[in-house]
């Protein structure tokens, strides 16, 4: 097995497929798109970190690839579903990082109050200025987290250590999990509000890209500081800018950026009281020693033994009985994943019924499938088969599943019903074909939607114009409607819409949506 490493990984990590009998590895660094390109249908596994892209177009060419293993969380530089499509397996490292990552933001937070790298470059020049470089305490300050997944938690758990005042927001998470770990959970708004230092541990989704933003700046107390370990495009780097320059921000420290590296007249690099680092969150011996080890080690039982571990795309299932479920891991993924981003919120039940040829199957793995979709979309760590039913746990979810024989209208099918406190919402799948995923029934609604890509899901009233309406508004934004399916209970009653779109819509143009005559709901998912 040849295996192709293009991105620094820890010597132990090497010694691992060298120590493997069978195995052959090339270090092929600082290589562009195109000679990749030529040599990646030689190997049978590649191994990465952030630095190397694994575009569609590459795995396009990679003929013989069997897996990708990322030394580290993110899988956002892979594009798993061209992945998926081919049958070739995507891991990573979960966990790995996660303390070195939350250590790096208390040690941006502490280098913010007492401005460390301005003191150190000012005494270096030859200067010794102790009054431009007053402080603050951490103690008894008001620490805002926004996100309590696992960063978010390491970190709130350290400052409640440092005796700072802890309140944080996530929706997903319960009062009674907060409460645990000694944090107030609050509103957004709250954070806002009361906080003396913000850190930001959420995904980079449609709806927290620019979740810090003007309008934000402009709630919170004069003199926050504002800390990014999380992803580049969560805070918005131009009006924190401004911010900053208006001083109701007094500080920034940044670890991640919306291009990276970014140019080198970005603003921040000439605002002295913003700190800046490489991404660097997960840059320390123990924990690149530690991903190095474990991705090497999944490889090499996956292509020696075909044991799968910490995939992102595929569940420890035999080869066999992945060949037949495939098609409903990816619906029963998909429907997870529509289901939390149409609630908005994490459920408090979720009740998944097989039906049909799927229940002759063992559906563990597909019940799996529907957890990781439900999870993924809210987690800053990415979610996959072996960790879901843990964090689901963690969050309180309670999972019921079941399996029915009765004929239905279809072969085989996926109903996901999950519940929240306020609302209920029912989803049901069907394989068209044999490897052709549907959306058949949402609520009380028949259809025939293709899971894939942004979508616009419309609640309407069922009278003449609204679909006009609403194309007319779309194309006044430029955005293009690829495809469009609907759904009436009765003439005249309420229907569904949904608008296949070919970009992501601006929350204002959603909102437009939503005020447009006989409109109830519009929300944008990503599937």
């Amino acid at each position: 097995m040849k295996i192709l490493v293009t991105d620094s990984l820890a010597r132990q990590g090497l010694e691992v497929f060298e120590r493997a009998a069978g195995f052959e590895v090339d270090v092929r660094l600082g290589l562009k798109p195109p000679e990749l390109k030529k040599i990646v249908g030689d190997y049978h596994g590649w191994v990465i970190r952030s630095g190397t892209k694994v575009t569609a177009d590459l795995i396009e060419a990679a003929e013989n690839l069997k897996v990708v293993g990322r030394a580290g969380v993110g899988v956002e530089n892979i594009d798993v579903e061209a992945a998926s499509k081919k049958g070739i397996v995507v891991m990573n490292t979960p966990g790995g990082n996660n303390v070195t990552t939350a250590e790096h933001t208390i040690s941006l937070m502490l280098s913010l109050a007492r401005h460390i790298p301005q003191a150190v470059a000012s005494l270096k020049a030859g200067e010794w200025k102790r009054d431009k470089f007053m402080g603050v305490e951490l103690c008894n300050k008001t620490l805002g987290v926004i996100g309590l997944g696992n960063v978010g938690r390491i970190v709130a758990e350290r400052a409640v250590g440092l005796r700072m005042k802890v309140i944080a927001h996530d929706p997903f998470v319960s009062p009674e999990n907060a409460a645990r770990l000694g944090v107030e959970p609050v509103g957004l708004e709250e954070i806002f509000k009361r906080s003396d230092f913000i850190t930001v541990h959420v995904p980079l989704t449609n709806e927290t890209r620019g979740l810090i933003n003007r309008e934000a700046f402009a709630k919170m107390k004069k003199g926050v500081r504002i800390i990014n370990c999380a992803r580049g495009g969560i805070v918005d780097e131009k009006d924190l800018a401004e911010a900053l320059k208006e001083g109701n921000v007094a500080g920034a420290a940044l670890d991640v950026y919306v291009d990276e590296p970014p140019p080198p007249d970005h603003p921040f690099f000439k605002m002295e009281q913003v700190i800046t680092t490489p991404h660097l969150g997960a840059s320390t011996d123990e924990a690149q020693l530690n991903v190095a080890i474990a991705v090497a080690e999944q490889m090499v039982d996956f292509l020696a033994r075909g044991i799968i571990r910490y995939a992102v795309n595929i569940p420890s299932v035999s080869p066999e009985l992945l060949s037949a479920l495939r098609p409903y891991l990816t619906l029963g993924e998909k429907l997870g994943s529509l289901q939390v981003q149409m609630l908005a919120a994490l459920p408090k039940e979720v009740h998944i019924e097989y039906g049909g040829e799927v229940t002759q199957y063992d559906v563990a793995p597909l019940t799996l499938a529907v957890l990781k979709g439900i999870l993924t979309p809210v987690m800053e760590s990415n979610v996959n088969y072996v960790n879901a039913p843990v964090v689901a746990r963690e969050r309180g979810i309670k999972v019921v599943e079941s399996k029915s024989n009765l004929a239905s209208d279809f072969a085989s099918s996926i109903t996901v019903k999950v519940k929240t406190k306020q609302k209920e919402l029912e989803v049901k799948g069907a394989i068209f074909g044999s490897n052709n995923p549907r959306i058949v029934k949402i609520n009380s609604f028949y259809l025939e939607a293709v899971p894939e890509g942004y979508i616009v899901i419309l609640h309407n009233r069922d009278v003449p114009g609204v679909i006009g309406a609403v194309g007319t508004l779309l194309g006044q934004k430029g955005i293009n409607i690829a495809s469009m399916e609907l759904g009436r209970e009765k003439v005249g009653g309420m229907a569904i819409s949904l608008f296949h779109v070919d970009d992501a819509v601006p929350k204002e143009t959603l909102e437009a949506l939503r005020s447009l005559p006989n409109i109830v709901t519009a929300e944008l998912v990503k599937l």
